[in-house]
């Protein structure tokens, strides 16, 4: 009972020390990162890492940063962040999905502390703000080359879980094939994991055995290039979260790249200035969350400039990648003829597009 007296009261004094500060800006900010991965996993947790890196470049001695490696996403969650908030940190960055609601349940015992979920929704708190980035725009960069260089007409996809950020990112890239491709056939490998590169190179290598011969990936390692890398040039794909250029020119012949620095330096800097508020932020290209990373001499110079032009198109707001006419699985129509879809559906995305065959896990 003693300890839990004493928690309760380090606690209380963290909470009214820092309410004071948050309303007037601060002198100084602890800032810390949960990952669900290693940092250097060359992929997700390395780009979330080089954002905090790039926080306290910016700031220099106004900013203290703090990160964990590893944490799985559950019970563990909830235990580091409360670690966390009750060691000082001010603002608290958790950068996978599955730690939405660890987040939101610690973000209700620790209200002066402000939580920062990546890729979630739940804000069931005023102290907990959500970002995203709009992965699915880079996908339709990714599937224009995909569609235009597959020999087979068979392109892959590695899958993590079944949440709509991995759905849309699906859709995009097999909608952008088919685009400029109307052969072309998706296969999509579910590997159930964000970072595990034995799962992931076992998923590279059947999709490998099933003809594909460009394949593109939304887990966090570099094991789906090296798997391609072993095909002496017959498969290419790309980086994943960063640019993963080890792989260049071939197999990887151009990539995503998270940038998260620029988010991550505004809100930091918002806590020091005093003007830091709840926000729902889902930037991408023309935000500068979405980077396209360099288009290989491996790629011909027309789908080069045509997968350009698609990236300046999208930055330029002049082309939304789920643009009607598109229909659902079953063939029912979803959007219209020049319907953009909204954001609401993208969010909530559950469903594959026309043309994709096979079902989304449960």
């Amino acid at each position: 009972m003693k300890r839990r007296n004493l928690l309760a009261t380090a606690a209380m004094g963290l909470l009214l020390a820092s309410g004071a500060s948050f309303a007037q800006g601060m002198d100084k900010v602890k800032a810390c990162f949960v990952y669900v991965g290693p940092i250097g996993d060359g992929g997700w947790t390395f780009q979330h890492h080089q954002g905090a890196l790039a926080v306290q470049e910016k700031y220099g001695d106004k900013v203290e940063i703090q990160f964990q490696e590893n944490v799985p996403e559950g019970a563990d969650a909830e235990r580091v962040l409360t670690q966390m908030a009750l060691g000082g940190c001010n603002i608290i960055f958790t950068t996978s999905f599955g730690f939405m609601d660890a987040t939101n349940a610690v973000a209700a015992k620790f209200p002066d502390v402000k939580f920062e979920h990546a890729t979630g929704y739940k804000r069931d708190s005023a102290n907990v703000s959500t970002y995203n980035a709009r992965f699915y725009e880079g996908r339709a960069v990714q599937g224009t080359i995909a569609g235009r260089m597959t020999k087979s007409n068979k392109i892959g996809y590695i899958a993590s879980f079944p949440i709509p950020e991995v759905i849309m990112g699906i859709n995009s890239y097999y909608l952008h094939a088919k685009k400029v491709n109307p052969a072309v056939e998706l296969s999509v490998v579910w590997a159930f994991t964000w970072f595990d590169p034995a799962k992931e190179a076992d998923a590279a290598k059947a999709l490998i055995d099933q003809g594909v011969d460009v394949i593109a990936s939304h887990t966090d390692s570099t094991a789906p290039l090296a798997e391609a890398a072993k095909t002496n040039g017959a498969v290419i794909g790309f980086g994943q979260a960063s640019d993963m250029a080890a792989y260049k020119p071939s197999p990887r012949v151009s990539s995503i790249i998270d940038n998260w620095a620029p988010y991550y330096i505004k809100r930091v800097g918002q806590l020091l200035d005093g003007t830091y508020e709840q926000a729902d932020a889902w930037e991408g290209i023309a935000g500068g969350e979405v980077e396209i990373g360099e288009i290989t001499e491996a790629v011909p110079a027309e789908v080069k400039a045509e997968a350009e032009a698609m990236r300046d198109a999208i930055a330029a707001g002049t082309y939304h990648p789920f643009t009607g006419p598109i229909n659902k699985q079953d063939g029912t129509p979803w959007l219209a003829d020049g319907a953009v879809a909204p954001d609401g559906d993208l969010l909530g995305m559950s469903f594959y597009v026309e043309g994709i065959v096979g079902d989304i896990p449960k």
